[in-house]
């Protein structure tokens, strides 16, 4: 198929897709649980051994989903990008909002840092997640 072509839904069901949503929804699941751990345990030292080994696990998550979208040929890249950058964008403002809250508590030092890099793997993950799923469902590619 070239480009500006229309599919059928059932050309569309046909196509073989890596499971970029599931492994998201998983990467979120780990990263927010380890978010919950942490603030649960913030004062009056958080412990992070525990949301560290989650924020690993979610981030390698996050990298091998990126990867085998990048090996998918037949796919609608105008509409994820398109989508993947307005959800990207609110994404990044609701992070940033959440950031300022953690500044404006006065968490600091390792636990912040913690905190912003999951911070940045939630704001990454739905945005792909979205856009995938908007692209793969898309008639035309």
């Amino acid at each position: 198929m070239t480009n500006g072509q229309l599919r059928t839904s059932s050309e569309i069901s046909a196509l073989r897709f890596p499971p970029v949503a599931e492994l998201g929804t998983l990467s979120l699941a780990l990263v927010i649980t380890g978010g919950i751990v942490m603030v649960s345990t913030m004062y009056p030292s958080p412990t992070l051994a525990l949301p560290v080994a989650l924020l690993v696990v979610s981030a390698a998550l996050l990298i091998t989903n990126i990867v085998l979208m990048s090996r998918v040929k037949v796919f609608n890249w105008q509409t994820f990008s398109l989508v993947g950058r307005w959800a990207l964008l609110s994404y990044a403002i609701s992070a940033g909002m959440i950031e300022f809250a953690f500044l404006h508590n006065h968490v600091g030092g390792s636990a912040l840092v913690v905190l912003t890099l999951m911070l940045m793997v939630f704001m990454l993950n739905v945005p792909l997640i979205i856009g995938f799923t908007a692209a793969r469902y898309q008639t035309r590619i």
